[in-house]
């Protein structure tokens, strides 16, 4: 169990493939390295665009089986990374996928129906109380989630990011519902970032390489989405290069969402494995370790942490 391991990560995302996407090459080279990794996923992404002609019978305004089948693409793509210790918020189908739809600006925001055990809607105590008794118990000293904006606006992606800062500060109260276990306080909690110079290099990159269709419309000398952070901003980087292939896997195993010729692949193929699998993040709490990376930023989310 991950409870074992001296150093323990515990990851907050919003629906099966989020993970992947942020943070899939830091959590298979910290499995390789002995250190715990929990995932919990607080969805099943029911209401995800299906790019598998063949399953799109399971849409939600169809047979609405599509959380089912994303529940097994994430079990297959934490296989990939190594993960044994996988959970979702509340046990599998507590909350479902609120859905999304553009805004004008560019950002997500909620669609016009929302179901109505939406995670959006949930209600905010309950949903922490599920993840203080997940802290409780596998007691981890880096927390990752979502920055406030839930990176490009899916309220889905804010709400995770909600519950778990909330649920950080009630593990660490000793009086708060003893019930969930003993008191734990996150010793450090980073926020999931992509660096503005890293993506710069790697849309210059494409770009160089003839590629005009990937992340269409960015330039990588103009204005930027929120998303992407300034590098004052960037506290630490992990280099996980040497798992990217097994990113790679992941993100294959999650089939109705991402194609092998979609944007991430792109990525892997022209900007190289090396910067494919570095990755990014802020730190909103705990002190910082010795950065020995470039910009001074730490190199290992439990740099400083004791283990």
């Amino acid at each position: 169990m991950t409870e074992t391991a001296a150093h323990r990560l515990l990851l907050v995302h919003a629906h099966p493939d989020d993970e992947s996407i942020g943070q899939g090459a830091t959590m298979a080279k910290y499995v390789a390295e002995g250190r715990g990794v929990t995932l919990v996923t607080c969805t099943a992404g029911e209401m995800g665009e299906i790019l598998v002609p063949e399953l799109e019978h399971l849409a939600a305004d169809k047979d609405d089986r599509l959380g089912e089948h994303r529940q097994g693409e994430l079990a297959a793509a934490m296989a990939a990374l190594g993960v044994t210790d996988h959970r979702f918020l509340g046990g599998f189908g507590t909350y479902r996928d609120s859905g999304m739809k553009w805004h004008e600006d560019g950002h997500a925001i909620a669609a016009d129906d929302i179901h109505d055990n939406a995670f959006w809607h949930a209600d905010l105590t309950e949903a922490a109380n599920h993840l203080v008794a997940v802290i409780r118990e596998v007691r981890p000293q880096v927390l990752v989630t979502y920055d406030e904006f839930g990176g490009y606006g899916h309220p889905d992606h804010i709400q995770a990011h909600r519950v778990a800062m909330y649920a950080s500060q009630l593990a660490a109260a000793p009086s708060y519902r003893r019930d969930l276990g003993e008191p734990w306080d996150i010793a450090k909690i980073y926020w999931g970032a992509i660096s503005e110079s890293r993506i710069r290099e790697g849309l210059r990159r494409l770009r160089a390489a003839g590629d005009t269709t990937t992340f269409e419309g960015m330039d990588p000398d103009g204005d930027l989405p929120a998303m992407f952070r300034p590098d004052e901003d960037i506290s630490a980087e992990v280099d996980a290069g040497d798992y990217v292939e097994k990113k790679l896997d992941a993100l294959r195993a999650h089939a109705t969402q991402i194609t092998t010729d979609g944007p991430f692949f792109a990525l892997s193929n022209n900007v190289g494995a090396q910067a494919f699998g570095r990755e990014q993040f802020r730190l909103v709490k705990g002190t910082a370790g010795p950065g020995a990376g470039e910009n001074g930023w730490e190199t290992d989310l439990f740099a400083g942490i004791p283990g």
